[in-house]
C-alpha cells in the first residue's frame, strides 16, 4: 500500500514533485484533507489558506510543465504560527484584540521558504502573547496533544507542534524565546532546531510595530519537522533576507569539520534540579546512539547555569515590553491567561535572583564560560525540561509551578547566549513522547543537526500519527 501524501516528509514531497510523480496541488489537497479529518481533534490549525494554497499549487505545477525548474521546496507544504506574519492572514499572537491584525507582507523566513516553493496552507494556535506553556487562549481555544487530551501539547509553538505531529503539515514555522519550539516538539514528539541569534531575521522592514530587546536578544523563528534533514532543508531556506533585523549575520550554513572524536558533553544534573526519571532514560538511550556512532560522550556539569537562568528572567522581565506603562493584563487577556499569570508572576519574579548591576556584562561574563567550556567538547546532551509533558491545568497550579523555572533552565540557558539546539525525540515511555536536545557553538548548527540525526537513526521516528 502507499504512503499517504500527508504522511511522508518535506524532503520526500518535494523529490516526488521534481521528479514529476505527484503535483504540487495533489499534496496540498491531500494535506488540507488530513486538516478536514484530524484538526477538529486537536485544534492545532487556526485558519485554512485554502484558496491562497492551491492558487500557489497550481502556479507551481504550471512553472513546471513549462520547463521551469522546481525549487528546493516545491509544493510543500508549511504551517505558520499566529504570531510570524503572513501576507494577508491576521497576526494573532493568539490575543482576541489582533484578530483582524493581518499583515501586508511575508515575514523574511516566510517569504524565504516560499521563494523555495514551498506553500503556506494554514496558521497555527499559541498561547496568548506566547507567554505560557499550554497553547490554550480566549481567540481560538485550547489545542489538545495527539499523545493523550489529558496532557498539554507544549506551547508556545504548540500548534505547529501538533499539525506537523498528525501530518497536517509537513513543516510548521514558530519561534522560540524560552523553549517554544523545543518544549513542544518534546510534549509531542516532533524534531525542531533553534538557530542561533542572527541567523534568522526576526522581522521585515515593514514590521507593524517596535520589538522589545528582549526579543531581539532571545527569539528566534525556527522550523518543527518529523525528520532531522527536514530541520536542515528547511533552515537552509529561511536564512537568506535580512529584512530589518539589526542582528541578522550571514554566516555559513557548514563550518569547519572538527577533529574526530567529536565529544559530546552529558548534563544529566542541572544544578540539582531532579531529573524525571523517563527524560533520564532518553538522555541515555541518546548518549548510547552517539557512543555507538563513535562520538565520545562524557558527562559533565554546564558553567553557572541557575545564574544564566536568573539573568535570563532579569533581561525578559525589564526588557521585553513594548510600553513603559502595561495595561492591567485583565483588559488585554483572557480569564485563563489572567489566573495563569497571576499564578506565575511571584514565581517568575522569585527566579529573578539577586539583581545584576548590568545583566548584558553578566551575559557576557557566562557566554565565555561556556565557550571555554564547549572548546574542548563542542556538543552538550541536555533535557528540553527535567520533567515530561504535564497534565492540562497543572500550571495553573503555584505548588505544581513552584520549580517550574529550574526545571527549563538548560532550555533558557540556550536562549540567553543565542545557541543552536536541535530537539530530538527518542521513543515513548508509558504512552507519552519524549526527546533531548542537542546544544551547540554559535552558528554550528550543522554540527547540531549531524548528531542530531545519528541519533533518529537509531531511536526512529515517532510521528504522523492519528490523535488518540
Amino acid at each position: 500500500m502507499l504512503t499517504e501524501l500527508w504522511a511522508l516528509g518535506a524532503w520526500d514531497l518535494a523529490e516526488l514533485v521534481r521528479g514529476g510523480q505527484v503535483s504540487c496541488r495533489e499534496v496540498v489537497e491531500a494535506h488540507l484533507r488530513r486538516i478536514d479529518g484530524v484538526n477538529p481533534r486537536v485544534n492545532a490549525v487556526t485558519v485554512t489558506l485554502e484558496r491562497r494554497s492551491l492558487a500557489a499549487a497550481d502556479a507551481a505545477d504550471g512553472a513546471l510543465a513549462r520547463g521551469e525548474a522546481a525549487g528546493p521546496l516545491c509544493g510543500v507544504p508549511i504551517t505558520v504560527k499566529e504570531n510570524i506574519d503572513v501576507e494577508g492572514s491576521a497576526t494573532t499572537m493568539g490575543v482576541l484584540a489582533l484578530r483582524e491584525a493581518t499583515a501586508a507582507t511575508d515575514a523574511p523566513c516566510v517569504a524565504e521558504l516560499r521563494a523555495a516553493g514551498a506553500i503556506p496552507i494554514g496558521r497555527t494556535n499559541m498561547p496568548e502573547f506566547g507567554m505560557r506553556w499550554h497553547t490554550d487562549n480566549a481567540l481560538r481555544g485550547a489545542t489538545v496533544n495527539p499523545w493523550s487530551p489529558q496532557h498539554t501539547p507544549g506551547g508556545s509553538s504548540g500548534g505547529d507542534a501538533v499539525a506537523v505531529a498528525t501530518g497536517m503539515s509537513a513543516l510548521g514555522i514558530g519561534n522560540d524565546g524560552a523553549g517554544s519550539l523545543r518544549w513542544p516538539a518534546q510534549c509531542c514528539g516532533v524534531s525542531a532546531l533553534k538557530p542561533s541569534l542572527g541567523r534568522v531575521a526576526q522581522t521585515g522592514e515593514r514590521a507593524a510595530g517596535p520589538t522589545p530587546f528582549a526579543f531581539q536578544l532571545l527569539g528566534v523563528q525556527g522550523p518543527i519537522a518529523r525528520h532531522v534533514r527536514d530541520l536542515r532543508l528547511a533552515f537552509g531556506h529561511m536564512c537568506g533576507r535580512p529584512g530589518g533585523d539589526p542582528w541578522y549575520a550571514p554566516v555559513p550554513l557548514h563550518g569547519p569539520p572538527l577533529p574526530a572524536p567529536v565529544r559530546v558533553r552529558v548534563v544529566t544534573d542541572p544544578d540539582g534540579v531532579r531529573t524525571d526519571p523517563q527524560v533520564a532514560g532518553a538522555l541515555r538511550r541518546a548518549a548510547e546512539a552517539l557512543a555507538d556512532a563513535g562520538y565520545l560522550v562524557e558527562e559533565g556539569r554546564a558553567p553557572a547555569l541557575t545564574r544564566a537562568s536568573e539573568i535570563y528572567t532579569q533581561i525578559m522581565s525589564s526588557y521585553g515590553r513594548v510600553h513603559r506603562e502595561q495595561p492591567p493584563v485583565e483588559t488585554v487577556a483572557s480569564p485563563g491567561f489572567v489566573r495563569f499569570w497571576q499564578t506565575y508572576e511571584p514565581i517568575w519574579a522569585q527566579a529573578a535572583g539577586e539583581q545584576a548591576f548590568d545583566p548584558m556584562m553578566e551575559r557576557a561574563t557566562i557566554a565565555r564560560l561556556w565557550s571555554a567550556w564547549m572548546s574542548r567538547t563542542p556538543l552538550v546532551l541536555a533535557p528540553i525540561r527535567t520533567r515530561p509533558a504535564f497534565r492540562v491545568g497543572s500550571d495553573l497550579d503555584p505548588r505544581w509551578l513552584a520549580d517550574w523555572p529550574a526545571t527549563m533552565r538548560l532550555a533558557v540557558v540556550v536562549n540567553l547566549l543565542g545557541l543552536p539546539a536541535v530537539a530530538v525525540p527518542v521513543g515513548p515511555a508509558d504512552g507519552l513522547p519524549h526527546a533531548v536536545q542537542i546544544i551547540g557553538p554559535r552558528f554550528r548548527e550543522d554540527l547540531c543537526l549531524d548528531a542530531a540525526a545519528v541519533v533518529e537513526a537509531t531511536t526512529g521516528t515517532l510521528t504522523p500519527i492519528d490523535p488518540r
